[in-house]
């Protein structure tokens, strides 16, 4: 029983990591791997029929205008809250990166409208982007100017969607970058103050460069996020107007759910895995360029 002893080591390190791979295989391998073959299928979501169609699914894809545009439609999304989320999240945490108790109450305050469900939060903006007696249209009204319809207009719809999502999700950049800001040893600026180094020095030669890594952690965490959209166009919108705010996962769920083509779906959804995978590659290879 040499063997035994000499690989108890690696038997036991895989004894432990057991749990987690059959979790791991049982609820992300297992769906990953039916979802690609759904996709070589005309596979209707009821009944038995099952036909295998080869790349039919992706071709059709191809020419398929609506799924270009809900493509450009998430693509905006992710370009325009990402950013912002990222940003916004910064401000925040060097804000309140303060050890007062006042500080810690307003760190909860803005981490507290995360953990607020999609509904909740789609219905207290829709109330506040209404045009009739929503809280933007009075303040509109109070200075003379005519409501806008936030969510009824192509050119604002999406913007109002980035907005509410910016309110809902930007706790998660702040405790990440509160958390980097808290790894900055102290002398460091202690020994800018005596140079006599600006604010503005101080954040540009040490913080940023510091937070680097955070920065590209929040960064892509954020773009996944956002290229999943869901809950506020569906809820909001509907995917309107016009399907100007119609993302793909709401193409997905339309073409799975309502038409009943379950094969297709699962063909978008391969190109949105792979759109995603891209990015979190992106992030490995900026990781190890750092390190270097």
């Amino acid at each position: 029983m040499s063997w035994l002893r000499r690989y108890r080591d690696a038997i036991a390190g895989y004894g432990f990591l057991a749990p987690f791979l059959g979790f791991y295989a049982v609820f992300l391998v297992y769906p990953f791997g039916l979802g690609l073959w759904m996709s070589l299928h005309d596979w209707e979501i009821v009944g038995d029929y099952r036909q295998f169609i080869g790349w039919l699914n992706y071709q059709e894809l191809w020419d398929d205008p609506y799924f270009w545009e809900a493509f450009k439609r998430t693509l905006q999304f992710a370009v325009m809250a990402a950013p912002a989320a990222t940003v916004l999240g910064l401000a925040l945490a060097l804000a309140l990166n303060k050890p007062l108790r006042l500080y810690g109450a307003l760190r909860a305050i803005f981490f507290a409208s995360s953990i607020f469900s999609v509904t909740v939060v789609t219905l207290v903006w829709t109330m506040v982007l209404n045009p009739d007696q929503g809280l933007i249209a009075n303040v509109l009204r109070s200075v003379g100017l005519e409501p806008i319809a936030f969510l009824a207009d192509r050119n604002w719809a999406m913007p109002a969607l980035v907005v509410t999502t910016l309110w809902w999700s930007a706790g998660l950049p702040m405790a990440l970058f509160l958390a980097g800001l808290q790894q900055i040893p102290p002398e460091v600026y202690e020994a800018a103050r005596l140079d006599n180094a600006s604010r503005w020095a101080v954040l540009r030669h040490i913080t940023l460069p510091a937070l680097a890594r955070t920065t590209l952690l929040v960064v892509v965490l954020q773009t996944i996020m956002h290229l999943q959209v869901f809950g506020q166009p569906l809820l909001m919108t509907r995917g309107g107007p016009s399907n100007s705010t119609r993302p793909l996962v709401q193409l997905i769920y339309e073409t799975s759910f309502r038409d009943w083509r379950s094969g297709y779906a699962s063909a978008v959804s391969m190109v949105l895995f792979s759109l995603m995978f891209c990015v979190a590659l992106l992030q490995l290879r900026l990781s190890r360029q750092e390190e270097k």
